[in-house]
């Protein structure tokens, strides 16, 4: 993740007062992205997750096309 200015390629999406911005090539090859945010005990942080990470595990059966 990176703080920066929204390009003509990409795709803008905002959710209670936050924007999140990817690649529109990129997000069509990891759609769905889930991003959370967890706090605990003096700390806290965003966990994403997408298809990226299951084509990563090889867990989508080498159908995926990432």
């Amino acid at each position: 993740m990176a703080l920066d200015e929204p390009r003509e390629e990409d795709f803008v999406y905002e959710k209670n007062g936050i924007t999140f911005m990817i690649e529109k090539d990129l997000l069509e090859k990891v759609r769905p992205v889930k991003v959370d945010f967890s706090e605990t005990t003096g700390a806290g942080g965003y966990n994403i997750t997408s298809n990226m990470s299951s084509c990563a595990s090889g867990s989508c059966g080498g159908s995926c096309s990432c």
